[in-house]
């Protein structure tokens, strides 16, 4: 082997596509609902997860898709159907509490004939921190 750097980095890079979730995600996907597919999600791949959802849609899975996913400032893509919010990592913030609401307020809303489908990767719980208060670094409870 001539270049062992090259040759890890090509390991590496092939190892990321393998994972990419607009190859992995439509895989796993339930059947399509007789009602709307809740797209629901936090953490960094959220988004791209939730773009994955959209493109399986489009591509004959044939569910009626609509949501709010939360990722990491930067790490938004396109979609068309569901909202891509960002917020902060590791310290929640205000824009994770509000998306954090809005996710509630969306499942909450789901019927018998609808499918919640809850997108969450690295990262999420603190980008969709609905806590009403602010934590300490020692915890909720100070230990």
């Amino acid at each position: 082997m001539t270049d062992p750097r090259g040759f890890l980095r090509g390991l590496f890079d092939t190892a990321v596509a393998a994972a990419d979730p607009l190859l992995r995600v439509p895989e796993f996907l339930p059947p399509a609902p007789r009602g709307r597919v809740l797209v629901v999600g936090a953490g960094k791949a959220s988004a791209r997860m939730a773009q994955a959802v959209e493109h399986a849609a489009r591509d004959g899975w044939h569910g009626r898709v609509e949501g709010l996913v939360v990722t990491r400032y930067g790490h938004t893509v396109p979609c068309e159907r569901v909202e891509i919010v960002e917020a902060a990592h590791p310290v929640p913030d205000d824009a994770g509490q509000r998306a954090a609401r809005r996710i509630l307020a969306l499942v909450s809303s789901a019927g018998p004939d609808d499918l919640v489908l809850a997108l969450i990767s690295g990262g999420g719980s603190s980008r969709a921190d609905g806590s009403p208060q602010r934590r300490s670094r020692q915890g909720p409870s100070g230990c």
